[in-house]
């Protein structure tokens, strides 16, 4: 049997659909890729410097020239192209991306998100995140329900540094899928053996829940 975490990948690659330009951010999200059916006329946006991607590889299969913005070996596929790093934001900042794909540290009941920085920690730095949520059409995020030390990463209000505000529209986690509404979190689907309690009692932030029977996946 699958994993949670499997199952909310391969259940988020169902919000892309043909004719989509997409990107996958860093960490889960580029697992996503591997869950596309082949006939999916999709064009996958990477901000190190391409678009068109196919399937990650192994090393030992992977021209080292090709990884994507997290590292990892990718392909292509027809019609890839490469470009340069000032070209890769043009078209992210100029709202061309359909859908973006992002992990997160916390996600506020207002759609905010961070995603960069735990303070005490190590970062890299923000990266591309702040331009890919604050411009792409659509903003998803996929992430596990709570930490390492079981906190919820679902709140009323971010308490890290933010990456921007009000941009969330989907959250995929292992426990369930949660659409950021007008009064915050809304309950859509939960996962195969979690209860519409225990995801409650798993977010910390009050979570609406629909008198009819959930999807799972």
């Amino acid at each position: 049997m699958s994993s949670a975490r499997d199952r909310m990948i391969a259940r988020a690659a169902l919000e892309i659909e043909s004719g989509m330009t997409v990107n996958l951010g860093i960490g889960l999200p580029t697992k996503v890729i591997d869950h596309l059916p082949s006939h999916l006329e999709v064009c996958l946006h990477t901000e190190n410097g391409m678009s068109g991607i196919g399937p990650t590889l192994p090393s030992d299969r992977a021209d080292r020239n090709l990884i994507d913005a997290g590292g990892a070996y990718v392909s292509t596929v027809p019609g890839s192209a490469f470009f340069d790093s000032v070209t890769s934001f043009a078209m992210v900042r100029s709202g061309r991306l359909d859908l973006t794909m992002l992990g997160a540290f916390e996600v506020g009941a207002n759609g905010d998100l961070a995603n960069w920085k735990i303070p005490g920690k190590f970062s890299p730095g923000v990266g591309g995140g702040i331009e890919l949520a604050q411009k792409a059409r659509r903003v998803v995020v996929l992430t596990t329900h709570t930490d390492r030390a079981g906190k919820p990463k679902l709140k009323t209000e971010c308490s890290l540094p933010l990456t921007a505000r009000g941009c969330v529209a989907r959250i995929f986690t292992d426990m369930a899928v949660i659409d950021v509404g007008p009064e915050g979190f809304e309950l859509v689907e939960t996962a195969q053996g979690v209860s519409s309690a225990d995801v409650a009692a798993a977010t910390g932030a009050p979570l609406r829940i629909p008198n009819t029977a959930l999807p799972s996946f």
